[in-house]
């Protein structure tokens, strides 16, 4: 997987010669100074790099430019010292292919009421600079952050750090791989789509494989390679269960090494399968496709390639936060009288990174797909707030739908059903909930995750220029029917200039 560190974001900053040298060698030293701290903040896990200020419309191109030449660069966050007359920025932004974050802040905290003099008032000119800025990226119709509050602030820089691993994530989004392995679902609507038009929108690539090419992979495998994973199997999760079966284990641990080295062979950042193109396997992969999950791999079931992009993204976004975030699939509802519940859950295929105590593998039979009984990691996953994102293919744009949710603990235990679970409420109840998500076409599967919010999500779609619908605590079906007849309108007429 992707590491947030292997990428850096530049810090530009704007101003003019009006002001004088001894203010543009203030300026510098100012920014160098901000761009340091907020390269050791700890909110911030990506390189800030300090670059020199930007003066002259020629000077903002070149920064422009080079950013975009430069892989590493994942971003530019820029912020106006003094004021930076905005129409020497018209040319950079119209070529700016990088998103961009502005930082409206300023050097000074708080006004030095017995020193303030106009010499100081020239140099400190972020409150007006910022505006002059802000008008023309709004007049280019330019997708940014936009963060305001001073530097030093924790909240500023955990949102400028939220921005930046969506940078890394909206990086990889655009250059991932995904093997679909075997084909769609039979007669499955929302796991289809135009994967042409995703590669021309988004960047990754989709392309099909027969189960026969990882086959291959599987029969290299080697009786050691095996016994070597049973070992780390038996260190990282329970395996007293009476319903562990060490032969079938087995089998899904070949499958695990199979699957793993064909996916590294390709470069792959994730995979579909479907059950009902498995030949070859003796089941369907089930620790294997966990087990992958967790190390950074998207997945989706059924041929769903949109959400194995989206899982393998969110992973890169979420890296080393707390909570998790795995594939889901709203199941089943606990209707009740107050605070009704979804039961998410698949049928082996969730991530056990959400999981609030340590997983137990266990095998049983699936019901489903004609193979023999598969094994899986079998968990809960605690209480807190999480969301579920899903994308979709509209026809005419792709959407994302997201709802946020407070995931709860059951009251019960849950001893006869053998496949990992959450349970939540959505926001603002279910009913609602249910009802928006359906209005928009929200997809069966999701990507469920505790250690990203909203704001990665609102982050991704600026930067993606996609739609997002939010489904959350002030959501009124009224109002989101409005949203949706709006949104049709905006997205004809605007979506071939995003």
């Amino acid at each position: 997987m992707t590491n947030l560190n292997d990428h850096e974001v530049w810090f530009v900053t704007g101003s003019q010669h009006l002001y004088g040298e001894e203010t543009l060698k203030n300026v510098a030293k100012h920014s160098e100074e901000i761009a340091k701290h907020l390269h050791d903040s700890k909110a911030v896990p990506v390189d800030v790099v300090f670059k020199p200020t930007v003066t002259t419309p020629e000077q903002v191109t070149a920064v422009c430019r080079e950013a975009n030449a430069t892989d590493r660069c994942v971003g530019v966050v820029v912020w106006m010292h003094t004021f930076s007359p905005a129409k020497m920025w018209i040319q950079g932004l119209q070529l700016l292919h990088k998103p961009m974050c502005h930082l409206h802040t300023q050097y000074n905290a708080e006004i030095p009421w017995s020193a303030i003099d106009m010499d100081f008032m020239n140099e400190n000119q972020s409150a007006h600079g910022g505006r002059e800025f802000g008008f023309m990226a709004s007049r280019l119709r330019k997708n940014r952050k936009v963060i305001t509050g001073y530097w030093k602030e924790e909240g500023v820089q955990q949102k400028l750090g939220v921005w930046t691993r969506v940078a890394v994530g909206w990086h990889v989004f655009q250059t991932a791989k995904i093997a679909r392995i075997g084909d769609n679902m039979r007669h499955v609507a929302v796991t289809e789509g135009d994967k042409v038009e995703a590669q021309m929108r988004f960047g990754f690539s989709v392309n099909g494989y027969g189960i026969g090419d990882v086959v291959e992979y599987l029969n290299a495998v080697t009786d050691k390679q095996v016994d070597d994973l049973l070992a780390v199997y038996r260190e990282q999760y329970r395996t007293d269960h009476p319903a562990f079966h060490e032969a079938s284990v087995k089998d899904s641990a070949r499958i695990e090494l199979g699957l793993r080295a064909f996916l590294e062979a390709g470069g792959f950042g994730g995979y579909t399968n479907t059950f009902e193109d498995l030949h070859g396997f003796k089941q369907l992969p089930g620790i294997a496709t966990q087990r992958l999950m967790a190390d950074g791999y998207g997945y989706g079931g059924e041929g769903d390639w949109k959400t194995a992009a989206l899982l393998h993204t969110m992973k890169v976004m979420t890296q080393g936060l707390e909570g998790g975030t795995s594939f889901m699939e709203d199941y089943t509802y606990d209707f009740r009288k107050e605070g009704s519940r979804v039961l998410g859950s698949h049928m082996l295929e969730i991530c056990p990174s959400i999981a609030s105590d340590k997983p137990g593998i266990e095998v049983h039979p699936l019901s489903i797909g004609g193979k023999e009984d598969p094994a899986r990691l079998v968990f809960n996953v605690g209480a807190g707030p999480a969301i579920n994102v899903a994308l979709m293919d509209m026809g005419n744009r792709f959407r994302l739908v997201l709802n946020e949710v407070q995931t709860v603990t059951p009251e019960h235990d849950l001893p006869k059903l053998p496949v990992a679970r959450a349970l939540w409420k959505p926001e603002p109840d279910l009913e609602t909930a249910a009802t928006a998500w359906i209005l928009a076409g929200g997809s069966h599967h999701t990507v469920y995750s505790k250690a990203a919010t909203a704001e990665f999500m609102e982050d991704f779609a600026e930067m993606a220029g996609v739609e997002l619908l939010t489904i959350d605590k002030d959501t009124v079906i009224r109002d989101f029917k409005d949203k949706l007849r709006w949104n049709e309108v905006y997205y004809h007429l605007f979506q071939n200039k995003m």
